[in-house]
């Protein structure tokens, strides 16, 4: 009798655990501690020359000693921080990629899209005995070989540059 009772238990503590919810890159779950890049250290603070030309506080405002990771990577990459428009050489590209129009909620869109993709696909994701990459498993369907997709390109005349060698 209990060598029978054995394997029921075991198979059920294999299932139940099965069915734990994990994210698709569940890199480091034992990690509790908060994440570290969305901590910006700010500015060291200054002494202005005079506390009368201060300006007027707004609450809920931007302080003069927060950092804007935009305009520091705008600035260190050789642009201007004021320019929010679209640079004049990059006019052309921007309207031909608007040509049909523009979907202003499109990262809502997609992310709703993605989600319900994630879902239909990880009905059986989890019932897993082994840890994979989750990730690259639900999309293993979308992925594209570079390989392939160069010799095709050759195949109908398209002068490619060269691909990395295979296994890279």
């Amino acid at each position: 009798m209990r060598f029978a009772t054995a394997p029921i238990i075991l198979g059920s503590v294999l299932l139940l655990s099965a069915c734990g919810n994990k994210p698709l890159h569940d890199l480091d779950a034992r990690r509790n501690s908060p994440d570290e890049f969305l901590v910006l250290p700010s500015k060291p603070l200054e002494e202005p020359s005079s506390y009368a030309a201060l300006p007027e506080p707004t609450p809920g405002g931007r302080n003069r000693t927060d950092r804007d990771p935009k305009a520091e990577a705008v600035v260190a990459l050789g642009g201007r921080p004021s320019s929010t428009d679209i640079p004049a050489g990059d006019g052309a590209l921007v309207t031909a990629a608007s040509r049909y129009g523009v979907q202003g909620d499109i990262r809502e869109s997609l992310a709703t899209e993605d989600a319900k993709y994630r879902k239909r696909a990880g009905i059986l994701a989890n019932i897993k005995l082994f840890p994979v990459d989750r990730y690259a498993e639900t999309y293993e369907r979308q992925a594209l070989d570079p390989q392939d997709v160069s010799t095709a390109y050759r195949r109908a005349g398209v002068p490619t540059p060269s691909s990395p060698p295979e296994g890279e």
